[in-house]
Formats: C-alpha cells, sequence, structure tokens
C-alpha cells in the first residue's frame, strides 16, 4: 500500500520533470543603439509536434524579450517589450524545411515584412532557430542611467497559431508545452556605461 502511495506521490513530480530545453546563454549588451540581446537555446522537439510538422502542420513560436524596472515603492515598470515571431514548417513535396522570422504576427494572407531561408534538414533548422543575435530589444533613451533592471526572455510555441483540432486536443497535453524562460539582472553599474 505505501508503494503504491509514493508510486503517485512521485508521478507528478515525474511529469513535471519533462521539459524540452534550456536557454543556454543569455548576453546583454548596452551600445549606443540601445540595448542588445543574444542567446542560445538548447530546444528538443517533442514527439507530436515532429510528427505534425513532417505532416506540414506549421508550428509558431514566439521570443520575447521584456525589460523591467524593479521599484521598492511601486509595482515594477515595464520599460520595454519586443516580440519576434518564427514559422517552421516542412515542404513534403519538395522535403525541405522553411523557417521564417517576422518582428509582427504572421498575417493569414502570408504578406508582410519577413525573412525566410530554407533548409534541407531539421537539425539545421532548428539550429537557425536555436540562435539569436544583437536583437535590439530596447532604445538607449529607455534606460535610464544608474538603474538596475531585470531583463526577462520566453521562447515559446504559440499553441493558438495551431489548427483548431490540434488545439483542442493539445490543451493539458504537455507534449505541446514548448517553454523557455531565463531572466538575468542588468545592473546600475552596467547601465551607466
Amino acid at each position: 500500500m505505501f508503494a503504491c502511495l509514493l508510486a503517485l506521490w512521485a508521478l507528478p513530480s515525474a511529469v513535471c520533470a519533462q521539459h524540452h530545453g534550456e536557454v543556454t546563454e543569455l548576453q546583454l549588451e548596452r551600445t549606443a543603439e540601445g540595448l542588445l540581446l543574444s542567446t542560445s537555446l538548447q530546444l528538443e522537439l517533442p514527439e507530436v509536434v515532429e510528427d505534425a510538422l513532417y505532416k506540414g502542420i506549421s508550428m509558431h513560436f514566439i521570443a520575447e524579450a521584456e525589460v523591467v524596472r524593479q521599484r521598492w515603492y511601486w509595482s515594477d515598470k515595464t520599460v520595454a517589450r519586443a516580440t519576434r515571431f518564427l514559422r517552421l514548417n516542412y515542404q513534403p513535396l519538395t522535403r525541405r524545411w522553411r523557417l521564417t522570422q517576422s518582428p509582427v504576427p504572421f498575417a493569414a494572407n502570408g504578406l508582410g515584412v519577413s525573412l525566410g531561408q530554407n533548409f534541407e534538414e531539421l537539425p539545421d533548422a532548428l539550429s537557425a532557430m536555436q540562435r539569436i543575435a544583437r536583437w535590439k530589444i530596447a532604445d538607449e533613451a529607455q534606460i535610464d542611467e544608474g538603474v538596475p533592471y531585470v531583463v526577462s526572455f520566453q521562447f515559446r510555441l504559440d499553441m493558438s497559431q495551431l489548427p483548431r483540432p490540434l488545439q483542442i486536443g493539445a490543451v493539458g497535453r504537455s507534449g505541446w508545452d514548448i517553454v523557455l524562460a531565463r531572466s538575468v539582472r542588468l545592473p546600475a553599474a552596467e547601465a551607466a556605461r
């Protein structure tokens, strides 16, 4: 009886322990342009996501960065927020992978400002998706000198862009929950440069 209870107690922790990657590196650089973020991700696609990709279903990801000024006297103030949208899809006829990046959400008609790259293999497309270099997340004027900030970065699968039947079936299934997050402090000394 005790063994059964112990097994039931350990089950939720085993389910919660499933993760699909991590933010391995997060660097901030203060320049005349503003605050730049560079990051490296280690991402492993769950089997259900990879299966959907091979069936020609596009997967949409969102990379978000938020610069927050912490205040002891009031609630924290969001100083800047930047978002990057990524779409990964497999084209079965050509057997090629396409990664499209855009600063704005993808329109249903396919029009808009975006950068598209083609790849022969899925690992190559994932490798390109997992590196973000010198992404401007805040203007120089938005960062006050001598004030500490916290920069939060999040990379996630955008479930709202999945086809409706997959959205309904994905609710509560851990294989669809891809969220990688990390926060770092931008010290006041570094902000004063």
